[in-house]
């Protein structure tokens, strides 16, 4: 059985589905068998999408308009594929012209893992390189201390005299929060 997804970026009236409707059902997915959701590719939340997936059973195939409106990414949509092909259901995209039912999808479906897995590669030797390059003059890498060391001793001079941590927190300008990562960086 084909079941057919479709997802649009917004939820104002401007995006609509319904061309993603007509080339899903025209690729013969009952229309009854389609879900769809008006949110975001970035979102993780998007119900429609993990219906689909509920629904769908081994020998089934998933159908989408285009490989975009899947992942939120390469690699998720490469996560998203796998786990369908572990449970024994096969994915097509029309408009990549990607099906994992043939041969040429497959070969397809193992290029983009194996480039998604480069860029993963690659990305990590960035970091890494400029982490070095930054370590190398004299600065740290993560973010920058909002509570210098003089700051700090004026604070915990303060919270020592018996200041309310409420109060010290206005009175410097930071966080609850702030407060606590400073006092438990300092304790350790």
């Amino acid at each position: 059985m084909l079941i057919g997804y479709m997802r649009v970026s917004s939820d104002n009236d401007r995006q609509n589905t319904d061309l993603q409707r007509d080339a899903l059902t025209k690729a013969g997915v009952d229309p009854r068998h389609l879900f769809e959701d008006k949110a975001s590719g970035a979102r993780d939340d998007r119900p429609g999408l993990k219906k689909a997936l509920e629904f769908v059973q081994p020998g089934d195939c998933l159908v989408v308009w285009k490989l975009d409106r899947l992942g939120r990414s390469l690699p998720h949509l490469l996560t998203i594929v796998t786990d369908l092909q572990k449970q024994g259901i096969a994915f097509r995209s029309l408009t990549e012209q990607m099906d994992t039912t043939t041969p040429h999808g497959e070969f397809l479906f193992s290029v983009f893992g194996a480039l998604a897995q480069y860029e993963r590669a690659l990305a990590k030797e960035r970091i890494i390189a400029g982490l070095e390059a930054a370590k190398k003059r004299g600065r740290q890498g993560g973010r920058p201390k909002v509570i210098g060391d003089e700051q700090l001793e004026a604070i915990t001079n303060a919270l020592g005299s018996g200041t309310s941590k409420a109060s010290v927190c206005r009175t410097f300008g930071i966080k609850r929060s702030t407060l606590y990562d400073a006092l438990k960086r300092a304790a350790s």
